[in-house]
């Protein structure tokens, strides 16, 4: 593997929603340990429709260090669209995605840039624990790994987050996929190329709490596994051909006893759990279809991933910071 002797411009993409408090403390950290690295830099905020001081504060630090620049979305589409945004934005030979709440500790970096190079496109930083998720979230991550390495041609590196360093090919591929459902985790991995990992200290967050709740969480693992995988649309082939099975099993049950012990009338239980349980089947079978044809049609509409009302760069531009 060859390896790489160069000093890359590195670029920190960092999605920004309601995280006004904590700005401060994220640079007074990340800006000292990508010093430390001897390379050229930048930092790409991308302010999420945060309806906090979070644009403002952003707008401050960028005036202060011409390395920051902030990406102003017209709403709040996301997370993972927010990333693209910062991806497409991003101009450095490797670019480094991270969280902005410091747990993800930027001194990881220099780690990643050591394996970068030695040769490597993807280096992914691997969690040693979860920190500050209880049992049920933890046990949750675990089913939703194991089912997507089952059920998914694309398999995901374990306790793996957005937290990772990318050679600029990488970027451009992902910058060129154009789809709509943003399941950035199963992207980075599904582009391939020379990947490794090393290993980090999830750390707590410093200010505020988590966004996702245990619902956003269970949507979000939906999605990724629909966007990467069409068994939930295959196994109900599978269900239906089992159910047909057993169906005409009893058919041939009933049709013996009534040779045999002549005409007998079943009972109601028996039919009203035979509607019940085909009515929740049909049910949950079209609300599976009705996810994957909303993918569709969300693709075929065509709208962007993302609006940008604004982009804040100094000393390039110097707009003024807006108001309340």
């Amino acid at each position: 593997m060859e390896t790489r002797d160069t000093q890359p411009l590195l670029s920190v993409v960092i999605p920004f929603y309601n995280e006004a408090g904590g700005i401060h403390g994220l640079f007074s950290r990340l800006t000292p340990a990508l010093d430390a690295l001897g390379v050229p830099w930048e930092a790409v905020c991308v302010n999420d429709g945060s309806r906090d001081a979070t644009l403002q504060e952003l707008i401050l630090t960028a005036r202060a260090d011409p390395r920051i620049k902030v990406i102003d979305l017209s709403r709040n589409f996301g997370k993972e669209k927010a990333m693209s945004a910062g991806l497409a934005q991003a101009k450095g030979d490797v670019v480094v995605p991270m969280d902005a709440d410091l747990q993800h500790p930027p001194e990881a970096i220099a780690d990643m840039l050591v394996k970068w190079r030695e040769g490597y496109d993807v280096v992914y930083a691997v969690r040693d624990q979860r920190t500050g998720q209880g049992w049920l979230e933890k046990l949750f991550a675990k089913a939703f790994y194991w089912c997507f390495d089952n059920l998914s041609d694309v398999p995901l590196p374990r306790e793996v987050g957005d937290f990772r360093l990318m050679d600029r090919k990488v970027i451009d591929a992902v910058n060129h996929m154009p789809e709509r459902s943003r399941f950035m985790k199963g992207i980075f991995a599904w582009v391939g190329f020379r990947q490794t990992g090393i290993l980090y200290h999830q750390e707590e967050r410093t200010v505020g709490a988590s966004k996702f709740n245990f619902m956003h969480l269970l949507r979000f693992a939906f999605d990724g596994l629909t966007s990467f995988s069409n068994f939930p649309l295959r196994v109900w082939g599978v269900i239906g051909a089992c159910v047909s099975g057993l169906a005409f099993f009893y058919i041939c049950i009933r049709i013996v006893r009534t040779l045999i012990w002549g005409i007998d009338v079943p009972g109601y239980e028996s039919t009203l759990v035979s509607v019940l349980f085909l009515g929740g089947v049909q049910l949950l079978s079209l609300g599976i279809l009705g996810d994957y044809l909303g993918r569709v049609f969300d693709e075929v509409k065509g709208r962007p991933l993302y609006i940008i009302r604004e982009i804040y760069s100094w000393p390039e531009t110097s707009p003024e910071p807006p108001k309340d």
